[in-house]
């Protein structure tokens, strides 16, 4: 099923994508290069928007989650995907201890954990599932909405090793973003591969930082495509140590989304882009207990505070400072049966395995997607995001589209691996 694409038949976007198919060997070749140098995260997934007069990421997510929306028609991509990466750091693996985040009682949540689990299992992994909630003493069997179930093990920690009862893995490959920290159970692991590394988790990492890479390696595709970087890069500004509920520093968070607007507003001007801009404020640091809001005026700042906490603390809990990323608004002119939606792009290793569309009757073009009451209607990007098919007049072209897609999700992919190398607390430092 291949959503009608209600973008702009002309414009950048169009021109975008012919320079793309034009430059597809010299594209693949920079990838190629790329990777001789860096590390790719081991999994990511990215949330692209598609104005139609630009394409960018908006968001990468270094442990991913929603597995279960991929159609078993990118399975056998994903299962190759993961035996190259699981080759690269550990050629005799033959156990892993998958670590999810502490959702025992969401089932929909489950229901990635057991597709990631599949996929590893396809790839030639003993997979089990250790849980490091609390909560969970003992071995504890869920039933999952489609008739599956998965069964969590309480995790067991040695000298250096961690494991479930009789099993001893290689490989831990954790799916909990770390948001709430670092459990001590995580650290100080030696013997074992841990996967994704924790520094990769938001408890270090800043939102910041990846578009600040973003930005570095957008301009240098730009410059080998011979275009404009801003089509496929959010600007973006930040403002330290926020508390909205204390109007602490409000003055900074004015100042840089005026200053961002105005920066917006030019480039809209440059382009003939007669949409009205806006920026979209959010935690630098994940946004677990923090709203997403859209600003397209400084004055709205002042209800803010509200906006962001409301729903998630119940106006009873004083917030904490934040740093926040205050970050150029991309329109989304994508629908699925008149519904907005926006492509997520889902990545493992150097390779993009599928994707699917979010969806949201109840939001605008200008809001964010990633809430309560958004579907997801599975896109095997048909034919694949490998094929496109140069010579379609652009625009005209779904795996043309595709492609773009993952190309912009793969230059995210190569920032996360720049971000993770700045941040690597045991990388080596020559004077």
């Amino acid at each position: 099923m291949v959503p009608h694409l209600v973008t702009a038949l002309t414009g950048p976007i169009n021109e975008l994508e012919q320079r793309v198919l034009d430059s597809m060997p010299a594209i693949e070749r920079w990838f190629r290069l790329e990777w001789m140098e860096h590390t790719p995260p081991f999994y990511s997934s990215v949330d692209v928007r598609n104005a139609g007069f630009k394409l960018a990421p908006v968001d990468t997510n270094l442990f991913p989650v929603g597995w279960n929306n991929l159609t078993l028609a990118m399975l056998p991509l994903a299962v190759q995907a993961a035996m190259a990466a699981i080759e690269k750091i550990c050629p005799e693996a033959r156990n892993l201890l998958l670590i999810p985040e502490n959702h025992a009682s969401n089932t929909f949540y489950l229901s990635s954990v057991a597709q990631l689990r599949r996929i590893f299992h396809m790839a030639g992994m003993n997979v089990r599932i250790g849980s490091i909630d609390p909560a969970i003493k003992k071995t504890t069997t869920i039933e999952l909405p489609n008739g599956e179930s998965v069964t969590l093990e309480p995790v067991i920690r040695g000298r250096r090793r961690l494991g479930v009862k009789d099993f001893d893995p290689c490989t831990i490959l954790l799916n909990n973003d770390l948001s709430a920290g670092v459990p001590g159970i995580l650290e100080d692991i030696h013997e074992q591969y841990l996967l994704p590394p924790l520094h990769a988790g938001w408890s270090t990492r800043r939102k910041s930082n990846h578009f600040k890479c973003y930005e570095e390696v957008a301009k240098r595709l730009g410059k080998l495509l011979g275009v404009d970087p801003w089509l496929i890069n959010p600007m973006f500004e930040k403002c330290g140590e926020v508390n909205l509920a204390r109007g602490v520093g409000m003055e900074c968070l004015g100042t840089n989304v005026d200053a961002l607007l105005g920066k917006i507003r030019r480039k809209y001007k440059e382009y003939g882009i007669k949409e009205k801009p806006f920026v979209v404020v959010k935690a630098d640091n994940s946004t677990h207990g923090m709203g997403i809001v859209t600003v397209r005026d400084a004055k709205e700042l002042e209800g803010l505070s509200h906006s962001m906490y409301g729903e998630t603390t119940g106006g009873g809990v004083n917030p904490q400072p934040h740093d926040l990323l205050i970050q150029e608004g991309v329109l989304t002119k994508e629908r699925m049966n008149d519904a907005v939606a926006e492509p997520v792009v889902y990545m493992m290793d150097r390779y993009v395995v599928g994707g699917f569309y979010r969806v949201h009757a109840g939001r605008g073009v200008d809001e964010n997607l990633n809430v309560p009451g958004a579907s997801f209607i599975p896109l095997a990007f048909e034919p694949s995001t490998h094929l496109p098919q140069p010579g379609i007049k652009p625009g005209a072209s779904a795996p043309n589209r595709f492609y773009m897609y993952g190309v912009v999700g793969r230059l995210a992919m190569l920032a996360a691996s720049y971000e993770l190398e700045a941040t690597d607390p045991d990388a080596e430092v020559y004077e």
